[in-house]
């Protein structure tokens, strides 16, 4: 091993606590190609048990040091080619642990344009500046006029250009750089104030309109809603440091003169020199650097932004689904009509319609008679509504109907999102499955199924159309996508995947096949009939034993010839289930489920030079629960009679919700009205709360209590304390930011309206005995 791959093994190790050898294991797997969910799953005892977090940690960070070996070779060449490469820089350059380190230190020797130093140099005032700098004998005036000529008229022209020389050196010196970072990190502050005149166009960034906190602790959401601010011209954001230091030289400015060892005291040059320490921090240094904490503000605050949006994914993936249940869904419309589609409980399309309720028709009774006459056709179990434009109106026309069907034939009626779908109906995928559907009328069929199955749905989406968090498109769409891309990889692995229903945008996310691999096993599956077995894989067409390695073990199939294929029992490990299950006597299909027989196994008799123990304990626990899904019990929340807008909250009132989108200022929550309200982290508990995460996850059901509300800007304070504690602290619903709403609320269900008198029922069952 070379020793680039041991420092950079030693690195990771320490990054992730775990031994070298782990990280060593792991590298090797991932380099031949394998994936986190296949080495999390299936490589335990060659890792040491990494867990899928710690791997893609590993994966992360294997990247950067990679990229910083690369780069680290490529400045000493460039340096080593410049014939100024010395022993003790290159022991320098070798000890950089970070991109920014290896580029302070290369600054001085990095190709550049003709800059104003390098002019002067031209002009032979390179020998004034050096001069000056080691003999603080001499008087910088009388010194420099033996350095007139032609191109240098007089004293000051030489001492201008001396000036821009020895500012070069001092904004190039390493460990000042890295000095004066690491103060301004500690001691900076933030300010952020509005540009004169854009008060009222910027009003939802008025809590930062004269705002100003220490650089070191802002908050990632308020780092990001100040930067917006700056992007939409509202804001001036400004980088000071020991603004209210009243001294004659500032720290930083001693910092310099120190690092030099100038003292204006001693004489003519040191007090030159000091004027040009102050120059260089004035013109260049407080620049450049407060750039440097700028980009790194931004950096911090997109990686906090990007694991919140990744963890309520996480959460919104793995949502309960509703199961395999006839499912309408009713995508609202005003002028354009309800559409609606009706689903097996496979997620196959049965029917589909439009109905025009509202204005201009406002065919109510045609309407509520036809989603009558399809529920009693098809047996219509669940009602999914799109929350977007006339949803509570459309869940008023089903609560109305509802009401007036027998009780026996009454299905749940749910509120789910709706992002995304329009995304989906307009997408490659949506064509190719139903190429002579309308594309509204496929956005019904997308809302019924992610109630059904969120994981299988959502898969078809790009991840950041799903929105479940905050400025996510202004952070780096690149890492985000990376970042979400692996959520959902984690996410359809750690459930499983039923190999002959799945689609091909699900199997695209399983361990080792990509979308055309998945394209290919549909396109086996249609000519060739439902897979047997997790064997016939090895059919489809460039489907090699190496990707059937990393696939197999996630993929399901139930009621296939082996009966471990319905398992999440790897393939490879099927000897080894063999020797447990004949242990114990019994036939496997007998066998799998009895878990009061396999608690009874020792899993040491069965560990061998093949399987360890982690393996071993795997299979037991898996034949204990075959194909268990990790997904909680589906719950909708009941929302209150009568509350439909924010209009209609009052302080004090109590409601049940949903949990939309967990930040780390407190929690969004889904109460019915069509604005999120805010449980600020100080109102989440009777006690302390450091991370929200904690308490609350995307898609749990919460009793809330209203604090404030404030229609105007549409911001709803929201308590889940047991007390009567005021309103929320810090941002409170401040640290909303403004705007359409973006994020994905898992489902939600509204309690059944109250029986309607009249003509409606006699008229729906009119309808249902004529259809």
């Amino acid at each position: 091993m070379t020793a680039t791959a041991e420092r950079i093994l030693r690195t990771i190790s320490a990054d992730i606590a775990a031994r070298p050898q782990q990280v060593s294991a792991a590298v090797a797997l991932l380099d031949e190609g394998a994936t986190v969910p296949f080495i999390a799953r299936y490589r335990k005892e060659i890792t040491g048990g990494l867990d899928d977090t710690q791997l893609r940690l590993l994966e992360e960070r294997l990247g950067y040091l990679r990229e910083l070996e690369s780069r680290r070779a490529a400045v000493l060449e460039s340096i080593r080619s410049q014939g100024k490469l010395s022993e003790d820089l290159e022991a320098r350059i070798a000890g950089v642990e970070t991109k920014a380190e290896l580029e302070d230190l290369y600054l001085p020797y990095k190709p550049k344009r003709r800059t104003k130093a390098e002019i002067a140099r031209e002009k032979g005032l390179g020998p004034l500046a050096e001069t000056i700098l080691e003999d603080r004998g001499v008087v910088p005036a009388e010194l420099a006029a033996q350095y007139l000529n032609a191109e240098v008229a007089d004293v000051k022209a030489a001492l201008d250009g001396a000036r821009d020389i020895v500012m070069e050196r001092f904004a190039e010196n390493a460990d000042l750089l890295g000095r004066l970072r690491s103060y301004m990190k500690e001691r900076a502050v933030l300010r952020a104030k509005v540009f004169e005149g854009k008060e009222e166009a910027g009003a939802k960034f008025s809590d930062y309109f004269a705002h100003h906190e220490r650089w070191a602790t802002v908050p990632g959401h308020r780092a990001l809603a100040m930067l917006r601010g700056r992007n939409e011209e509202v804001l001036a954001l400004e980088i000071e440091v020991d603004a209210e230091d009243a001294s004659t030289w500032k720290p930083v400015e001693r910092m310099i003169a120190e690092a030099f060892a100038v003292d204006p005291a001693k004489g003519a040059a040191d007090s030159w020199l000091m004027d040009v320490v102050r120059w260089t921090w004035r013109v260049k240094l407080s620049f450049s650097l407060s750039m440097d904490l700028m980009t790194e503000l931004r950096e911090r605050a997109e990686e906090e932004a990007i694991r919140v949006f990744a963890r309520n994914l996480k959460d919104l993936l793995l949502a309960a689904p509703a199961g395999s249940r006839a499912t309408m869904g009713l995508d609202p419309g005003i002028r354009t009509g309800v559409k609606v589609a009706v689903v097996d409980g496979t997620g196959k399309l049965l029917e589909t319609a439009t109905v025009y309720p509202f204005q201009p028709r406002n065919d109510v009774r045609g309407a509520q008679a036809e989603l009558a006459r399809l529920i009693a056709k098809h047996q219509v179990e669940l009602i999914a509504i799109g929350n977007g434009t006339a949803s509570r109106e459309t869940d008023k026309l089903a609560g109305e109907l509802l009401s007036a069907l027998p009780a026996g034939a009454r299905p749940t009626k749910v509120t789910v999102s709706e992002a995304g779908a329009s995304v989906y109906s307009a997408s490659a995928a949506a064509a190719a499955e139903f190429p002579d559907l309308d594309v509204s009328l496929r956005g019904a069929v997308s809302i019924a199924r992610r109630l059904q199955d969120p994981l299988a749905e959502l898969v078809k989406i790009e991840p950041k159309s799903i929105g479940v968090g905050q400025y996510q498109h202004d952070v780096d769409q690149y890492r985000l996508a990376r970042a979400l891309d692996a959520v959902v990889e984690d996410a359809v692995n750690a459930v499983g995947v039923d190999l002959n229903t799945a689609s091909a945008s699900l199997l695209a996310r399983v361990s080792g096949l990509g979308g055309s691999l998945a394209e290919a096993i549909v396109l086996h599956r249609n000519s060739v009939g439902a897979f047997k077995s997790r064997r016939e894989l090895l059919e489809v067409s460039r489907l090699g034993p190496k990707t059937f390695e990393q696939c197999a073990g996630f993929l399901r199939i139930p009621n296939g010839t082996e009966p471990l294929d319905a398992s999440s029992v790897h393939p490879e490990a099927y000897g080894l289930a063999e020797r447990i299950v004949a242990a114990c006597g019994r036939d496997l299909r007998a066998l799998m489920g009895d878990s009061a027989t396999l608690r009874k196994l020792d899993p040491k008799r069965f560990a061998d030079e093949h399987f360890g123990l982690p393996t071993v304990r795997d299979i037991i626990a898996e034949l204990e629960k075959p194909g268990r899904d990790p997904r909680p019990e589906f719950r909708t929340a009941n929302f209150a009679d009568g509350i439909d807008d924010i209009k209609d909250l009052k302080p004090g009132m109590m409601l049940e919700g949903t949990v939309t989108n967990v930040a780390a200022f407190g929690a969004f929550v889904d109460i019915g009205v069509h604005q999120d309200g805010l449980v600020h982290v100080s109102q989440l508990a009777d006690k302390f709360v450091k991370d929200p995460h904690q308490v609350v996850k995307a898609g749990d059901v919460v009793k809330v209590r209203v604090v404030d509300v404030d229609p105007k800007r549409k911001r709803i304070a929201l308590s889940m304390k047991k007390d009567d504690a005021g309103a929320p602290r810090g941002g409170s619903p401040s640290e909303r930011p403004s705007g359409p709403r973006d994020r994905m609320p898992p489902p939600r269900q509204q309690a059944p309206a109250k029986p309607q008198q009249g003509s409606l029922g006699a008229a729906l069952m009119e309808a249902l005995k004529n259809k």
